[in-house]
This record gives C-alpha cells, sequence and structure tokens, in this order.
C-alpha cells in the first residue's frame, strides 16, 4: 500500500474545508429570472476588439428572408418543439435565459474548482507534472492553479467579447427580426423576454462556439462536457423560440472561427514554459544568496517544484514585457533587518490569538485547492453586481474581459515579482507561525490575493462606480486575510494591492476608448 504522509493528510482537510467555503460562490445565482436587456447596445459592433483587427475578419453568409420557404420551414421546427415541451426542458431554457455569458463563466468557475488540485507525489517522491499532449494522465491536464485560471477566464472573457463585438457587427448589416417578431402565434409560448435586437447569428451561439473551442485548449479532459453544454445551450434558444436554427448555426460557426485567433496566441504567449527547469529554480535561490537575502524554499515534503517560476514571463493582455518589468515593486525589507522582525512578529501575533472575525475573512478569501481561485472569487462578485443592472449579453462579455485580462495580467507581474526577490514567507522566518491555512508553494513577496484584489476592485470601480468603496473594502479585506492566515508579511499586502491598482488602471484606460462609454 502506498504512504501517505501526514502533510498530504492535511492538504487533503485543507481541500474539503476551502470547497465547502468557496461552493456558494459557484451556485448561488443557480435560480435566476430571464435576462431583460435594459439597452442591447446596438452599435457594439463598432466597439474596440482585443485580438481581431476588424469586426468582418469572419464572413457571416447572408441570411435567408423571412418569407422564404426555408425560414417557415425554420419556424414550423420551433413550434413543433413547443407542442412537447417537458418540465426538464423548460428547466433548461430557463437556466440559460438568465444569461448565456453569465453561464459560461459560472461554468468556467467550476471547472477551474475541479482541476485546482496539486498533484501527490509519486513513489519515488517527485511530483509528475501535469501534461496537455496526454491530459487524462495522472496528474490530469490542467492544475488549474491561481496563475493558470486566470489566463483561462482571460481568453475566455477576452475571446467572447471579440466573438460577440463580430456579431453584433452582422446583426446590424442584416437586420433579421427574431421568430416572434415575424411570427406573432410563437409569442404565446414564449418562454424568453422579447427584444429589439437582430436574431441573426444568434448570440448565444456565438459564445457557445467560442467558449467550446477555447475549452478544448485549456480544459482538455472535459471536451465532452463543455460540447454537450453548447448544444444544450442552442436547442434552449430553439425551444424558447428565440432563434431559428438558421441564427444558431451561424452564430457557432462564427464564435468558433474568432477562438482561433485566441488559440493562436494562447498557444504562444509564453505558457507551456511557466513551470521552469530545476536549473531556473535553482538559480532564484542562488541569485537570492548572492544578494544577502535569505532565499524562500519549500515547506512541502518531499520537495515540491515551485509553482510556475516563469509564469512572469507570460504574454500580457493589457501592456508589454517592458511595462510588466517597470510594474514589479521595490524590494521588500531585508530579511536580516529590524524592520522585517517587525513585521514577522506582527504575523505572529496574529495567529497566536486570532479573533472569529479575523478566522472568518480567513476562510471567507483562502480561494485555495479545490476553488475558483482568487480571480473566480472575484469574477462570483463582479457577476452578482451586474445581475443588477440587466446589461446586454455584450456588454456582460465586455466587462468581463476587462476584469479578468486585468487579472491574468495581475498574475504575470505579481509571479515575475515573487521570483526576482525569492522571498521568505512568515513562517520560514520564524517557525513558531502556524498558518491558518495551506501553506502556497511560492515566494511570498508581492501577495497574489492583494495583486488580484487591487486590480479587481480598480476594474469594477470603473464599471460599477456607486459600489467603488466597497470593491476598495473587499480588496483591503481579502489582503488582510493573509496577513491573518499568517502567510504574508504587511509589506507584501502593501505593495500587492498597490501593484494591482496600477495593472487594473491599464484596463480602464482601454475601457475609456473601447467606444462602449
Amino acid at each position: 500500500m502506498k504512504k501517505i504522509s501526514i502533510l498530504s493528510l492535511i492538504t487533503g482537510l485543507l481541500i474539503i474545508i476551502q470547497f465547502a467555503c468557496s461552493k456558494s460562490i459557484i451556485e448561488h445565482t443557480e435560480n435566476l429570472p430571464a435576462l431583460n436587456q435594459t439597452n442591447i447596445d446596438m452599435e457594439a459592433g463598432s466597439w474596440k476588439t482585443v485580438l481581431l483587427s476588424r469586426p468582418d475578419t469572419f464572413a457571416v453568409a447572408t441570411p435567408a428572408a423571412t418569407n422564404t420557404s426555408g425560414y417557415i420551414g425554420e419556424l414550423n421546427e420551433i413550434k413543433g418543439l413547443q407542442q412537447n415541451l417537458t418540465e426538464g426542458q423548460k428547466a433548461v431554457v430557463k437556466y440559460w435565459s438568465a444569461g448565456t455569458v453569465l453561464r459560461w463563466n459560472e461554468i468556467m468557475r467550476g471547472l477551474v474548482a475541479k482541476h485546482n488540485l496539486p498533484p501527490y507525489q509519486a513513489e519515488d517522491g517527485t511530483y509528475p507534472i501535469p501534461n496537455a499532449a496526454n491530459p487524462f494522465n495522472y496528474p490530469q491536464f490542467p492544475f488549474s492553479n491561481p496563475p493558470y485560471a486566470a489566463r483561462a477566464y482571460a481568453y475566455i472573457s477576452a475571446a467572447q467579447y471579440d466573438a460577440l463585438v463580430a456579431a453584433w457587427h452582422y446583426k446590424k448589416i442584416y437586420n433579421r427580426a427574431a421568430p416572434y417578431k415575424v411570427d406573432s402565434t410563437l409569442k404565446a409560448n414564449l418562454l424568453v423576454p422579447q427584444s429589439n435586437l437582430p436574431s441573426y447569428p444568434s448570440e448565444d451561439a456565438v459564445v457557445a462556439g467560442v467558449t467550446a473551442e477555447m475549452m478544448k485548449l485549456l480544459f482538455p479532459t472535459e471536451i465532452a462536457f463543455i460540447e454537450q453544454k453548447a448544444a444544450e445551450a442552442e436547442q434552449a434558444r430553439l425551444m424558447a423560440g428565440a432563434n431559428v436554427r438558421s441564427d444558431i448555426a451561424a452564430g457557432e460557426i462564427l464564435g468558433r472561427s474568432v477562438a482561433q485567433v485566441f488559440i493562436a496566441r494562447a498557444k504562444t504567449d509564453g505558457a507551456g514554459k511557466a513551470g521552469g527547469t530545476a536549473v531556473d529554480w535553482s538559480k532564484f535561490e542562488t541569485d537570492c544568496i548572492a544578494k544577502n537575502e535569505t532565499p524562500w524554499y519549500t515547506f512541502e515534503s518531499p520537495k515540491r517544484p515551485p509553482m510556475l517560476p516563469l509564469y512572469g514571463k507570460v504574454k500580457a493582455f493589457l501592456f508589454d514585457s517592458a511595462t510588466c518589468a517597470s510594474l514589479r515593486p521595490g524590494p521588500p525589507p531585508s530579511t536580516g533587518s529590524e524592520e522585517m522582525k517587525k513585521e514577522t512578529e506582527e504575523i505572529y501575533n496574529y495567529v497566536k490569538n486570532p479573533s472569529r472575525e479575523q478566522i472568518r475573512i480567513v476562510h471567507f478569501w483562502a480561494d485555495g485547492a479545490g476553488t475558483s481561485t482568487p480571480a473566480g472569487h472575484w469574477n462570483a462578485i463582479a457577476a452578482d453586481d451586474f445581475l443588477k443592472k440587466d446589461y446586454s449579453e455584450i456588454r456582460w462579455a465586455r466587462n468581463l474581459a476587462l476584469l479578468n485580462m486585468s487579472l491574468m495580467d495581475a498574475a504575470i507581474v505579481c509571479w515575475n515579482t515573487k521570483y526576482y526577490y525569492f522571498n521568505p514567507r512568515p513562517s520560514q522566518m520564524n517557525p513558531a507561525i502556524k498558518t491558518l491555512t495551506g501553506i502556497p508553494n511560492f515566494p511570498s513577496y508581492i501577495s497574489g490575493h492583494s495583486t488580484f484584489s487591487g486590480a479587481a476592485a480598480e476594474v469594477l470601480s470603473h464599471i460599477v462606480p456607486e459600489r467603488a468603496s466597497d470593491y476598495n473594502a473587499m480588496a483591503q479585506e481579502a489582503s488582510n486575510s493573509r496577513m491573518y492566515g499568517g502567510i504574508h508579511h504587511r509589506s507584501d499586502c502593501q505593495a500587492g494591492l498597490t501593484v494591482g491598482k496600477k495593472i487594473g488602471a491599464y484596463a480602464v484606460a482601454k475601457a475609456m476608448a473601447d467606444g462602449a462609454e
């Protein structure tokens, strides 16, 4: 029988606890009313895209007129479907009617949580690495840790946005009315709110197509599940009477075509090399020692390789590599300084006698193994507030793209900083510090939670300005949680928040120039 270390058992318990604490974040929007857009953003086909050079990069064929026999046959298909809808089918329609961008974001958070599990060690004490070329081997690809997850959210959100800009471009050109506008008898069985938005190509099918294609790259073991959800989303539109089949077909083709542009970028952005080699890992340590500093080392036994030490070289969405380096903050207090001793003592005092409120904060923001990660947590916060706004699908996509590009770039700058300084965590500086949650397997300075949260608060404060003070308070609490839990020094957290806000400002500048405002 394979021996399981005490550390492995503790890790497993932490996974269970953290997943239980985060479960409501993933599932709390299951029962929602249908999306009732207050503004269909008819001019969104002219908004600036992320990667597409122009919205008509991919051609969409001219649709058939609504008085043709072919189109009338498509209307009859809807009528046939609606004659015998089961309660289960109506439930599917209701689920997707809440908003296709929202639902795919929730599905994405669920997949990240499912795959956010660090692999156990092999019999020889080494740790196997997920392999994209053989994703079903243990450990399955991916291990959706915080940097990987932030990148996945960003690529999917940005691809959805670009695909919808292209869809809106063609909607305005072709201006084909929704089925219920063409045939008034469909209104009696209409299962979604009416809209003046042209139905060709279908926005829901565009999002289903682009997301399914992106998932093939990001979560290759989940392709069957994702394709099933895409088909379900498209069928829901037919059953609802919101699209005819040719609307769906055109939308899906457009979405899958746009995805290829993002897939090509993802394959060359450097993420595949982010794990580095043993030579890289050793160099970080020796460079740190050469500066007369104490280097970080892993607390895991057997020794686990550091998490994605070269992720700081991944290509960002909002700025170039030179800007990334310029955003890296100055050094933390020297490991031998009085300031570092003072900061370490502060953390020891937090974990020695934590209050009930501090413990609550630690676990609420833990976002560790088995959760949707800090980026997913902020997506859930954003989704809660966007639901109150009745945004159009394209504005949902645009807002999430801005948020998630800032979160991906926050991870890049944060990881660049972590491995540049290779600074130890409080529990390494003082072994008497026992953390209230797991110890992440990467250097301390700067705090990832703080960087993610600073970026998210900056972007969301721009999108929903009346909530700015709440977002900043949440970001501060998320940052504080890492000190209360014994995971970070104060300088880690303060610098992280500052850097995160600077990164968020790049997304805000993009928002102010994209034509949506």
